[in-house]
């Protein structure tokens, strides 16, 4: 089967936040961290279907039991994760189940590391549960020099776990906006770390199945022995398959302690997830793997093009992601007050680095068609 990734339906005046943000200037949309595409066929019929039956009421998630079925043999076939139906919480988004992490294992007051640079919502959790957000760095590591890559500053992660204040380390992988992927030395030595300072973790892995980069392997937290009871790993259709609108999203706990805790700090401030939500979820990880894997192959050319094009604009550069559909851009060579109004000078509208502590890069996102992204490209060259 093939799939027509080039022909995108277009989301002006669709009330798109990617889009609206720029409505009325010519100034293309390459920020917000969701695709240009169609929704595979599978999931539009699912959603179909509910509608057509006329009745949207209530579904006690858990209750649904093609969708957590669904889940587990996608974490079974895809991450060599077994996972049982109970270690299951659905939430609606990653964004409030890191918020709930963070009031499930913290008390006013404590410390949050945070892996940085990192997407806006992240990096505010700590303050707005009443904690101090520790940023922990994240270095290039130039051990293969054909290669380099972005990895996380394990000297400063131990010297900041040490603290007795230090609660939870939340982390993206594939990392988000940097499309590094940790590999299993680094996932154990986060075991290692977090273990040793009785330390949770939380770990975002929403773009976890756009590994881009062949031998690149995504390793679940949970899947690690050292981290099965002390590990909160949250997951979602959404990146992938192009869902985020529909709100839903899972976290997978193992130990039911901390699941517990979870719950209980979830209670009454999170809703279930949606009807469609959970639809769009069990067809997207049972129906869609060919267009999951054509997706894949197309988003890497895009990924390629990207790093070709702007490694070659004077005071641009970038590392090869791993993984995602977004590129981060060293800007720094520039020299300009401001590379958020640079690119919009030119036509092109990117994440600003400044929210992801990083105020010399910026965030394209390249998860469009080609001629959108060549659209981008040509601007960002004049």
């Amino acid at each position: 089967m093939t799939f027509n990734f080039d022909d995108t339906p277009s989301r002006k005046e669709t009330f798109s936040f990617k889009w609206q943000k720029y409505n009325g200037k010519d100034i293309i949309p390459a920020w917000v961290a969701d695709t240009e595409f169609r929704c595979a066929e599978p999931i539009l019929n699912a959603i179909s279907r509910h509608v057509d039956h006329g009745n949207l009421g209530y579904i006690l998630p858990a209750q649904q039991t093609d969708a957590v079925n669904a889940v587990v043999r996608w974490l079974a076939d895809k991450h060599d994760w077994q996972i049982k139906p109970e270690w299951l919480v659905w939430t609606p988004g990653v964004v409030p189940a890191f918020n709930v992490a963070c009031k499930a294992y913290c008390e006013p007051g404590d410390k949050v590391l945070i892996q940085t640079p990192n997407y806006p919502p992240l990096l505010a959790a700590p303050k707005i549960n009443d904690l101090e957000r520790v940023d922990i760095g994240t270095v290039i590591d130039n051990s293969d020099s054909e290669k380099p890559r972005y990895t996380i500053d394990f000297e400063a992660l131990e010297s900041h776990a040490a603290d007795p204040k230090c609660k939870l380390f939340i982390v993206c992988n594939p990392m988000n906006p940097v499309g590094s992927v940790l590999t299993q030395d680094e996932i154990d030595r986060i075991a290692t770390i977090c273990n040793q300072h009785n330390v949770r973790l939380c770990s975002d892995e929403i773009h976890c199945d756009l590994i881009l980069e062949p031998g690149k392997t995504h390793i679940p937290a949970g899947r690690v022995s050292e981290l099965e009871n002390n590990s909160v790993t949250l997951m979602a259709a959404s990146k992938t398959f192009n869902v985020a609108g529909l709100g839903t999203s899972f976290a997978v706990i193992p130990d039911a302690g901390l699941r517990r805790q979870f719950t209980q700090a979830a209670a009454g401030i999170m809703p279930w997830v949606t009807v469609l939500g959970l639809a769009a979820t069990q067809a997207a990880f049972t129906e869609c793997d060919d267009w999951h894997q054509a997706q894949l192959a197309y988003l890497k050319e895009n990924r390629d093009r990207v790093f070709e094009a702007v490694n070659s604009i004077e005071g641009l550069s970038m590392i090869k992601p791993d993984a995602t559909f977004l590129a981060w851009v060293d800007a720094s060579g520039l020299k300009v007050d401001n590379v958020l109004t640079w690119a919009e000078q030119k036509g092109v509208g990117p994440s600003p680095g400044a929210d992801f502590h990083q105020a010399d890069h910026f965030r394209i996102n390249y998860g469009c068609s080609k001629q959108m992204l060549e659209d981008i490209l040509a601007r960002l060259c004049q």
